[in-house]
């Protein structure tokens, strides 16, 4: 069955670009709503914005949403990512700015206040996606693609010159719990000179060491390090659970990415509903329902990854 919150949580930060006083409140929401976001700071026109594949607009360095009067929200990738691996499938979303408070650079501070509050099983059955071909989409050396599983499977590799990075590759399915154990806590990532180059366009100006993995050659600039040696792989795997979130239901099906990010991972979303005969809508039972990531979590998954 589908879900929400049994109560509002509230998240205070900063954002990652625009370094900004951030308050976001992720409130329950009745079945069949989805999630939306809701700019509270606009008090003239429409300002509901919809998490979903067909609103995503280009955007530097993360992904970002724009409704028909031109109100967006940017850097949604990883509240979208802790409610699809907490299994929340309905939320309304208010923020007070046009960004998603960055907090520590992962979903792990989400996942935590998410799970805290606890979620509430509606009266409506859950649809999913179910992956029926292979589709797939390229962009130089990046590629993208969905293929038929059971389940939502995570298949990535990234190659990076900084030898702190390198070369990485990780796959995972997502059920029972992988996202918040495996997933949730690992940080965005990024090279000091890339760092540089972004602040010296106006870009990136709330990034800092606390909420973001920065690397120069073989040397790890954060403090206190890595949380996971592969960490850079698993932080690109959340990125790819929150997209692929934008679907608008659960998938059931492979994605492979290779160099890929957040635009590939959208233009696979629309070559996908561009095509009827690749994939089908349908009702989950109970068995179908325990293979959705979400399903299953419970306080050990919680307190293992988000420990201390």
């Amino acid at each position: 069955m589908q879900t929400t919150l049994k109560a509002p949580v509230t998240f205070d930060g900063t954002g990652l670009h625009s370094n900004l006083p951030a308050q976001m409140v992720v409130r329950p929401a009745s079945a069949e709503h989805g999630i939306w976001f809701r700019r509270i700071d606009i008090t003239h026109g429409d300002n509901l914005v919809p998490a979903t594949w067909d609103a995503v607009d280009a955007a530097p360095l993360c992904t970002r949403i724009v409704n028909a009067q031109n109100i967006s929200v940017s850097t949604i990738e990883h509240i979208m990512a802790a409610l699809a691996g907490c299994g929340i499938q309905n939320a309304i979303i208010d923020l007070d700015g046009p960004e998603v408070p960055i907090m520590d650079g992962s979903a792990a501070i989400f996942v935590k206040g998410l799970m805290a509050k606890g979620v509430v099983v509606l009266d409506a059955p859950i649809r999913a996606i179910e992956i029926l071909k292979p589709v797939e989409v390229r962009q130089g050396a990046s590629v993208a693609r969905l293929e038929p599983a059971a389940s939502l499977q995570i298949d990535f590799a990234i190659d990076f010159e900084d030898a702190a990075i390198g070369h990485q590759h990780k796959n995972l399915n997502m059920a029972n719990g992988a996202f918040v154990r495996e997933l949730s806590d690992s940080r965005t990532f990024c090279r000091q000179a890339d760092v540089d180059a972004m602040h010296a366009q106006g870009l990136a100006l709330g990034g800092t060491l606390a909420n973001a993995v920065v690397v120069d050659g073989d040397q790890v600039l954060s403090p206190g390090g890595l949380r996971h040696a592969d960490e850079a792989v698993r932080h690109k795997m959340l990125d790819a659970l929150g997209d692929l979130a934008l679907a608008g239901l659960p998938i059931l099906g492979r994605y492979v990415g290779h160099r890929a990010g957040h635009a590939l991972t959208n233009n696979l979303l629309r070559a996908v509903f561009a095509d009827p005969s690749a994939f089908k809508i349908v009702t989950c039972d109970a068995s179908m329902a325990a293979r959705l990531p979400g399903a299953g979590i419970h306080a050990g998954d919680i307190s293992h990854a988000l420990a201390g």
